[in-house]
């Protein structure tokens, strides 16, 4: 079990907090700040007990170099609106080591995205080293990136060889996560997306543990395609039909009951139409959201479910109007009685836009750490968490 932020001392302590603060700006604005309000329980936790807070995050994928408009800064000020107490912004890591010398107790610093420097993700040694030497402790609190063997995941510990603990937002995910590990069945699991390459061992693995696995999305194309239906200009991934094919094979030899969609809403040149899957899409048109014969058909795999996992859109959700098999989704599950988890980013926004949270139990930020930690893989950010330097993360 790994400990929590509450089994060490924390009073007056230096403490590095690994966060996710890879929020959606627009002009340098703040979109939605749901990951850093998930952070406020643990900041809250060590800022009352007198901790000096040094918090550690990336911002996109700026693969090494510095880029102004990936810049943490706005967050810096958007966190002081919300603690209501100045935050300190590090540009630079010479600024973070010279700074931490003067930090009060209850303070907070936030250092540049870490993103910036290319040692970050190939959890370099030395600059592992170099962050850890900011801090006494190390508090990971960003799940949504504990599938990362990064500097500022794993390297503080491995490498740095601080004491490591969980925060409260990780602790919540992996409560979380853990049900639908040992669910209550029947267990349907709602996959969506772009790519099937994406989300293969996922759903090699879900095929294992779940009664029920609707597909829709993009992703469902290359399944049909395996099918043998003709999907038009439809986004599909053809060198994947194969293992499509071999992973519907697997589902029916398991008794998992698999649901593809048996409608589609098409486009072309702004002419929508719904047409049946199986008729085919036309030359010209691409598939861009599940029809309503096919939201029927989930409604009733859904219904008795006990346990619900949906990962990832059933459309082009960012255009109108195809969001609404997504939105007829959230209102299925907002009317179960089942445990239902919600992950991937795509996902959430969705339903914070269409004011439709309450639909779900838990909203996991992580959409690529949670389907890795359905696998029953272990994950190198919690790994480390419990066997310090010396485990194998």
């Amino acid at each position: 079990m790994v400990k929590s932020v509450q089994d060490i001392e924390v009073e007056g302590r230096t403490s590095l907090v690994r966060v996710d603060y890879n929020v959606p700006l627009a002009e340098g604005t703040i979109v939605d700040d749901t990951r850093i309000r998930a952070s406020l329980p643990t900041l809250s936790y060590l800022r009352e007990r007198g901790a000096r807070v040094i918090l550690l995050s990336h911002l996109g994928r700026p693969k090494g170099k510095v880029q102004k408009e990936l810049s943490l800064f706005p967050v810096a000020r958007h966190l002081e609106s919300l603690l209501q107490e100045d935050v300190l912004f590090a540009e630079r890591l010479e600024e973070a080591e010279r700074a931490r010398q003067d930090l009060s107790p209850g303070q907070v610093m936030l250092l540049e995205n870490l993103r910036f420097y290319p040692e970050e993700e190939h959890n370099d040694p030395s600059f592992s080293r170099r962050l850890a030497s900011l801090g006494e402790i190390f508090i990971n609190d960003a799940f949504s990136v504990s599938h990362r063997a990064h500097a500022s995941t794993v390297g503080i510990v491995q490498y740095g060889g601080l004491p490591g603990v969980a925060g409260f937002s990780l602790l919540e995910e992996v409560k979380a996560l853990d049900r639908l590990l040992h669910p209550q069945r029947p267990f349907v699991a709602v996959v969506g997306g772009a790519k099937i390459s994406d989300k293969l061992e996922s759903l090699q693995a879900l095929v294992e543990r779940v009664d029920g696995l609707l597909l829709g999305g993009a992703m469902a194309n290359t399944f049909l395609l395996a099918l043998g239906y003709e999907l038009g200009d439809s986004l599909v991934e053809a060198e994947e039909r194969g293992h499509a094919w071999d992973l519907l094979q697997r589902a029916y030899a398991a008794d998992v009951k698999v649901v593809l969609p048996e409608d589609l809403v098409v486009a072309k040149d702004g002419h929508i139409k719904v047409i049946e899957a199986q008729a085919g899409v036309p030359s010209g048109y691409r598939a861009l959201d599940i029809g309503p014969r096919t939201l029927d058909a989930y409604g009733q795999a859904l219904a008795g479910a006990a346990t619900v996992f949906w990962n990832g859109p059933l459309g082009l959700v960012e255009k109108e109007p195809f969001h609404e098999g997504s939105v007829g989704l959230a209102r299925l599950l907002a009317a179960s009685s089942a445990f239902r988890v919600a992950g991937g980013g795509d996902s959430l926004a969705l339903l914070r836009r269409f004011h439709l949270t309450h639909a779900v139990d838990h909203l996991s930020l992580g959409g690529g750490a949670s389907l890795e930690y359905l696998r029953g893989d272990s994950l190198p950010g919690i790994e480390v968490l419990l066997h310090g330097k010396d485990g194998q993360p």
